[in-house]
């Protein structure tokens, strides 16, 4: 069966959030945001590519930054309303220069930074 992204539950805003995870270590990386052409890109190119809210537009990951994002597979929750990515992550996935974008916790009541910026 054909896979349609149109299928899919977008918010009123005609956008489905997208969690990246790695290959291989299950590591979650980021969350962004996708639209239906966002989708297509990303199944036709083998790139993850999101939507920029901020800017409007499509937004390579890795376009600038070399940081790339490599489809390996994209999986559909229950509901059709949330993306996961499973990906091969080339350097940091933050814009803050860490791996993930979930670097602190709330640990006893306090947030605290877990990891460091990649140098």
């Amino acid at each position: 069966m054909a896979f349609d992204p149109q299928s899919l539950r977008f918010n009123a805003q005609g956008l489905i959030p997208a969690i990246a995870q790695q290959d291989g270590t299950g590591e979650v990386l980021m969350m962004a945001w996708m639209n239906a052409e966002a989708v297509t890109k990303t199944l036709e190119s083998g790139r993850v590519t999101y939507w920029s809210r901020s800017r409007k537009s499509f937004w390579v990951k890795g376009e600038t930054s070399g940081h790339v994002q490599e489809l390996v597979e994209m999986r559909v929750d229950c509901d059709r309303d949330c993306l996961l990515l499973i990906v091969r992550q080339t350097g940091p996935a933050c814009h803050t220069n860490r791996r993930s974008c979930f670097y602190t916790a709330v640990q006893s009541g306090e947030e605290v930074e877990i990891l460091t910026p990649i140098d």
